[in-house]
C-alpha cells in the first residue's frame, strides 16, 4: 500500500520508529534554477519488502528489480519504469554509477541493486559501453565483490586509480582536491548509489559522503566531523550538476562501527531510498540511523561526539544543496 506521511506520521509507519526526531530544524534553501529544473522538488520515496531476501537470507535478484522498479514508479508517479529512467536519462548519455565499495563485501553498495539499474539503462536503450560503474579503486570494487573490466565496448568496472585524476586543482570553499577522471571526462551524468551506514568519524556515510570517492584527498577532510568540507565538496560543478538521481542502497545498514564491515551491527532494513535532493535523502538515512541505534541500546550520535552536522550544513543559505529540515521533506513509503 502506497501512503503519502509527513514527519509525525512517518514515526508511526513502522519506517521509522521512537521518540522525537534528533536532527536539528532549521531552514534551508532553495535549490538552485538547474537543479529544481529537473527535480520533483524535495520528495523522498523510501520502498521496503522482506521479499528482497530469500529463505537463506541472501538478496534475490529479481524481488530487488521489483523494488527498485517500484520505488522508480512511485517517485515520478509514473506507471512504467522505463518511463521513469526515460525521464532521466537518454541514449547519448554516459552514465556512471557512483557505487561505494570501502567496506568490502557485507557492507558495500550490492552487486543486485547495481545490476538491476544497468538493466533499467539498458532497456531505454543506452549500450553498455555507455555505462560504467565506478568507486575508488580497483581493490575496493574486487574486495565487495565486483570484478574489474576495462574493455570499452562492455560495462566497464573501475577505479580511480584506473582512469586517474585531473591535472587541474579544483577548489570549493574548504577544499581542494584533484578530481576523477571518470567523472569529469568520461560521464556526462552520474547515479549515485551509496550504502547507508554508521562512520566512526563523520556520525553516517550516504548520499554526501559518498563523493568523497571521487577526489585524490578525503583522508584531508574529515575533521571536524566533515564539517563542512563534505558539504563543499559536493559544492563542485562536476558533481552537484551531473547526478540525476540518488537510489540509497539501505538494503543492509549498519548503525555501528562504521566504515569497516561489522555484520554484528548490521540490520536488514530491506530497503531502496530513491531521491534528488542528496540532503534530504541524508536527513532521512540519519534518521533511520539513530532510530537503529536507540532500538539496540546505542546513545545517539550527538552524545558520542559523531552528529553529521555537515547535512545541515549543505542545506544552509550558503550552500543550498537541498533540504535539511524533515518538516520540509515530502516522505513517501512504498
Amino acid at each position: 500500500m502506497k501512503s503519502e506521511i509527513n514527519r509525525r506520521s512517518f514515526l508511526k509507519t513502522g519506517v521509522i520508529t521512537g521518540s522525537a526526531l534528533l536532527i536539528p530544524q532549521v531552514s534551508s534553501c532553495a535549490l538552485d534554477s538547474k537543479q529544481q529544473k529537473m527535480n520533483t522538488g524535495s520528495k523522498i520515496v523510501i520502498a521496503q519488502n522482506k521479499l528482497v531476501r530469500n529463505q537463506s537470507q541472501k538478496l534475490d535478484s529479481n524481488e530487488v528489480f521489483k523494488l527498485l522498479n517500484a520505488a522508480m514508479e512511485e517517485y515520478f508517479q509514473i506507471e512504467s519504469s522505463q518511463k521513469a529512467w526515460s525521464n532521466l536519462f537518454d541514449v547519448n548519455d554516459v552514465v556512471g554509477l557512483k557505487i561505494n565499495c570501502l567496506a568490502g563485501r557485507g557492507i558495500s553498495t550490492s552487486s543486485e541493486l547495481v545490476e538491476a539499474i544497468i538493466e533499467n539503462l539498458l532497456s531505454i536503450g543506452l549500450t553498455r559501453s555507455h555505462i560504467i560503474v565506478w568507486d575508488r579503486a580497483n581493490y575496493d570494487l574486487e574486495k565487495a565483490g565486483y570484478a574489474v573490466q576495462t574493455n570499452v565496448n562492455r560495462v566497464r568496472y573501475i577505479g580511480n586509480d584506473y582512469s586517474g585524476y585531473t591535472r587541474r586543482l579544483y577548489e570549493s570553499r574548504s577544499v581542494g582536491s584533484f578530481l576523477s577522471n571518470i567523472l569529469v571526462k568520461e560521464c556526462n551524468a552520474i547515479i549515485n548509489i551509496p550504502i547507508l551506514k554508521d562512520h566512526g568519524i563523520v556520525g553516517i556515510t550516504n548520499a554526501l559522503k559518498n563523493f568523497f570517492g571521487a577526489i585524490h584527498n578525503p583522508n584531508k577532510y574529515h575533521g571536524f566531523r566533515g564539517d563542512p568540507y563534505i558539504a563543499d565538496v559536493n559544492l563542485m560543478p562536476d558533481i552537484r550538476h551531473k547526478v540525476r538521481i540518488t537510489i540509497c542502497d539501505a538494503l543492509t545498514t549498519q548503525y555501528e562501527g562504521g566504515p569497516p564491515y561489522m555484520p554484528q551491527w548490521t540490520y536488514a532494513y530491506n530497503g531502496i531510498i530513491v531521491g534528488q535532493d542528496m540532503v534530504a535523502l541524508d536527513s532521512i538515512g540519519w534518521q533511520i540511523i539513530e532510530e537503529q541505534r536507540k532500538a539496540h541500546g546505542f546513545k545517539p550520535l550527538k552524545e558520542v561526539g559523531r552528529e553529521p552536522t555537515y547535512i545541515v550544513t549543505a542545506g544552509d543559505c550558503e550552500h543550498g544543496l537541498g533540504i535539511s529540515d524533515i518538516d520540509s521533506i515530502n516522505f513517501t513509503h512504498v
